[in-house]
């Protein structure tokens, strides 16, 4: 935790230190916190032979159970043990809503203390991907995201978060999703919270999600997204990682003036240190960086701003996503008049920069991050 708070502003660091020494409890230790060694150790811990943490890998990685009760491998009379020491239960789904005909599904968690956390699971033709969360609330404070102005409650563990995604490619295991059984296959982390403020745990995140079963999930390394507001010492970092995950870095203006006002951090690390940053980390990994821009009406969707983020990306490795923004209610951010998105991407377009519009799912079921959260938290 020390090391992620040493990423922040001054101002976000000592808020996010309030709300950590409000809170003694701590995720039960889970299977998924550890890697190989470490499951071993704890198994050993327990009485039992170091192999055992295979078997127990081997279920929840490999065949996507959590329940003891079914690992006849396992001796009887020490299932229950394991599994209360192992595969303690971290998420339990508060809610559940569809649409795109069951393809889109966004799961509402309550963790253990009761703190709310978001998924989502989106299935298209070609793919499945996961959007998961990475802290309970935001410390970032961009004012146009629901999540941002909920606050922070706390980091997730490296377990909760893997959670969200067993939970997904269960679902696809069993068939519970409209097409089939199926696979996850894209995993980004583009849910509540900044993941680069909860270094430690998303890193170990990354790679049970990566590592292969039954180590992991075997999900490919260059199917997954982490994204960042632009904490430039944790990007740098992590381009150090040799890992070769794709990294969105969301922008929202191309200009310090108002991204000082949409992104606060900006306060700290202005534009050219945090695409600095973006380059260095492309020219580590050989991956293209995404940049993340919510098209906000009459707030960032000028021309001159259109114009301005080209220049500032001509020629480096990056492809613009444009987002049209997904109000929250009684907010005075709204999305981007289609004209003017379109003038918009035209524009960049015309530079030679990658550029397109994401899918925007869910807008019927509160679909973007901490919308549903908020709607529930006691008011």
């Amino acid at each position: 935790m020390a090391e992620a708070i040493e990423l922040l502003p001054a101002g976000l660091a000592a808020a996010e230190a309030g709300v950590r020494d409000r809170r003694q409890a701590r995720p039960p230790r889970h299977l998924a916190d550890l890697d190989p060694a470490g499951r071993r150790a704890a198994v050993a811990e327990l009485g039992q032979p170091e192999y055992r943490a295979d078997q127990l890998s081997r279920h929840y990685f490999g065949r996507l159970t959590d329940d003891p009760a079914g690992m006849t491998d396992l001796p009887a009379d020490v299932r229950a043990a394991l599994g209360a020491a192992l595969l303690p239960p971290l998420l339990t789904a508060e809610r559940e809503l569809e649409c795109d005909a069951g393809t889109t599904r966004k799961t509402l968690w309550r963790a253990f203390d009761g703190a709310f956390v978001e998924s989502v699971l989106m299935r298209y033709p070609d793919r499945v991907t996961m959007c998961v969360s990475s802290q309970a609330g935001c410390g970032m404070a961009c004012p146009f995201c629901a999540t941002g102005q909920a606050g922070l409650t706390r980091n997730l563990s490296t377990a909760e978060i893997v959670a969200q995604v067993f939970a997904g490619a269960r679902a696809m295991a069993a068939g519970a999703v409209p097409g089939g059984p199926g696979r996850v296959s894209n995993v980004v982390f583009m849910g509540m919270g900044e993941p680069l403020a909860n270094y430690r745990s998303v890193l170990a995140a990354v790679r049970r999600i990566t590592d292969p079963a039954p180590a992991g999930l075997g999900i490919s390394q260059r199917s997954v997204t982490v994204s960042t507001v632009g904490l430039v010492p944790a990007i740098r970092k992590l381009a150090a990682e040799g890992l070769s995950v794709r990294l969105a870095v969301s922008l929202h203006a191309p200009d310090d003036k108002l991204r000082d006002e949409l992104v606060p951090v900006n306060r700290r690390w202005k534009v050219a240190e945090v695409l600095d940053a973006a380059w260095q980390y492309a020219a580590s990994t050989g991956r293209r960086v995404s940049i993340e821009y919510a098209m906000i009406r009459n707030v960032n969707d000028q021309a001159w701003r259109a114009d301005l983020l080209a220049s500032l990306l001509a020629g480096g490795l990056a492809h613009v996503n444009l987002i049209p923004l997904n109000p929250t209610p009684g907010s005075r951010w709204t999305a981007s008049d289609p004209a003017v998105a379109a003038e918009f991407l035209d524009r960049i377009a015309a530079r030679g920069v990658p550029v397109t519009v994401r899918d925007t799912r869910g807008t019927e079921i509160d679909g973007a991050c901490g919308q549903l959260a908020a709607a529930s938290a006691p008011g």
